[in-house]
This record gives C-alpha cells, sequence and structure tokens, in this order.
C-alpha cells in the first residue's frame, strides 16, 4: 500500500491548482482528514467547476504538475493531453503527478451538481501555509454514504462522530 499523502503534498497540489486560478474543492478522504477525522488517505481528490475557463485552467494546472493518467502496472503513469475537450467528457480521472496521487472528480456520489454543490457549504483550512478549500464535513460523509464502497462504510462511524462533536 502507497503511503500516506501528507500535508506537504497537498498543499503543494493545492497551490498549483490556485496559482492558476482553478475553482475546486478537496473533497474524499483528505478533506475528512483535514476536518481533523485521523481518516488516512494515499491520494487527493478535488471537485472541479466544469466551465469553460475553468477547465482551461484546470488544464494548464495538471501540466504545470506533471500530471500523468495512473494505470495500474505503470508507477510512473501514463502521458496524456490534459487538454479542457477531455476533461469535459469525464466524471473521474486518476492521476499521479510530481506532488503526488490527484483523483478529478467532477460529480462525486451524492453530488452530481458537483462543485456547484459543494461549493457552499465549503470552507477553507490551511494546510501548510496554503487556503486550502475544503468540502464541508458533511458532504464529505453524505457523499461516502451515497457511493457505499466498502472503504466509505468502514469510514462513516468515526466521521459521523467527528461530524456530531463539531
Amino acid at each position: 500500500m502507497p503511503p500516506e499523502l501528507d500535508d506537504e503534498h497537498v498543499a503543494a497540489v493545492c497551490q498549483v491548482l490556485l496559482d492558476h486560478h482553478v475553482r475546486f474543492v478537496v473533497i474524499g478522504g483528505v478533506a475528512a482528514r483535514l476536518h481533523e477525522t485521523g481518516h488516512a488517505t494515499v491520494d487527493i481528490d478535488i471537485c472541479a467547476a466544469t466551465d469553460e475557463d475553468n477547465l482551461t485552467q484546470l488544464a494548464s494546472a495538471l501540466r504545470d504538475l506533471g500530471a500523468r493518467l495512473r494505470v495500474e502496472g505503470e508507477p510512473d503513469g501514463v502521458p496524456f493531453d490534459p487538454h479542457p475537450d477531455l476533461l469535459r467528457q469525464v466524471t473521474t480521472m486518476t492521476l499521479v503527478t510530481k506532488q503526488g496521487p490527484l483523483d478529478l472528480c467532477f460529480a462525486p456520489a451524492g453530488f452530481a451538481d458537483g462543485y456547484d454543490a459543494l461549493v457552499g457549504q465549503s470552507l477553507t483550512i490551511v494546510v501548510s501555509s496554503v487556503d486550502v478549500p475544503v468540502a464541508a464535513l458533511a458532504d464529505v460523509v453524505s457523499s461516502k454514504r451515497a457511493a457505499g464502497r466498502p472503504k466509505d462504510i468502514v469510514a462513516l462511524p468515526a466521521l459521523e462522530a467527528r461530524l456530531r462533536d463539531m
């Protein structure tokens, strides 16, 4: 199993996205961890806005990150052109970057409207001096519940306990 993704890698990926003015929120396991749930994860998941300008900015950021498609048996990934037209056609994409694994998810489980549905309740959490936009813990819990994958079901009790304590 790959090592857990640390704050420096999260901050580095997010800083590149922010430098390119990408509108996004961190979702998934990193979002859960940043809400102090103790959740461990090996990649950063983001949900980005899907308008033309944002996809253009995202494509540029992915090039700067040296993004490659994550493929089993290819630890360094395989090259691809992160063009806005390609990004518009996918709902998820798993990548390897110079800063670690990155997953794009334009319509997370339970949030068909993606970024637009998540941004309103999101908050900013400072990670290694970077202001990172993070999905609300309630939205992370809802998405994990909707996904229903075994790893999400196992994580739910701790996430729900943290949510009750907030």
